[in-house]
């Protein structure tokens, strides 16, 4: 069965047509659903509520309180208007996580997924229109790990890439199709790309 999802937009099929060797077809493409895609937002969510409220308070009482500071001279006037500016940066930094889950929606739109028969395509946009494509080859695809939600919509795992950070510690990153809609018909589809391209088994003699 071949999974068959809602019409890309022309530019993401644009990008994929460019992607593209000669002779190289497109067995199914897709984008994440954005509820699936951001689900992970929602903790930056709460954590920011706390930060961003106690980033305004701190504001708020340095910008009131440096007010009943004597002085007319540069110095007095300076920590007056200049000190509670200490606290926007943090104020930035809690309305950042306040609004990732739109952030995270945004990038879901510009996330592209593909399966051909030669290899599977990741798209994802990047900075002034910059896009970062990831192919892997079927022999590089490791064990599927799928996790499926009631309604069907799920994870496709198939890679996992590891490095070690600047203190020496082993970090590993799961690679795939995340927040798909019919996740099962998906993994079906690459299962059936990895059957295709794997060389026959020899037979005993």
């Amino acid at each position: 069965m071949i999974a068959r999802e809602l019409p890309i937009p022309r530019q993401l099929q644009q990008e994929l047509d460019r992607e593209l060797a000669p002779g190289e077809r497109v067995l199914w493409s897709g984008q994440p659903l954005p509820k699936r895609y951001t689900r992970g937002s929602w903790a930056a969510v709460l954590f920011g509520i706390p930060w961003t409220a106690f980033a305004v308070f701190w504001t708020c009482m340095a910008f009131f309180g440096t007010r009943a500071i004597p002085g007319d001279h540069a110095m007095a006037m300076g920590f007056r208007w200049f000190f509670p500016l200490f606290g926007v940066p943090f104020i930035l930094i809690g309305l950042g996580l306040l609004s990732s889950p739109w952030w995270g929606r945004r990038k879901a739109a510009g996330v592209l997924y593909a399966i051909t028969d030669r290899r599977v395509l990741i798209s994802e946009p990047g900075w002034r229109g910059a896009r970062a494509v990831k192919s892997f080859e079927p022999e590089e695809l490791q064990t599927l790990e799928r996790t499926e939600q009631a309604d069907g919509s799920g994870d496709l795992i198939f890679s996992r890439r590891s490095w070690r950070d600047r203190h020496g510690d082993h970090r590993a990153t799961a690679v795939g199709f995340i927040g798909l809609p019919r996740v099962r018909e998906v993994e079906a589809q690459l299962r059936k790309l990895i059957a295709q391209t794997r060389p026959p088994a020899v037979p005993l003699s």
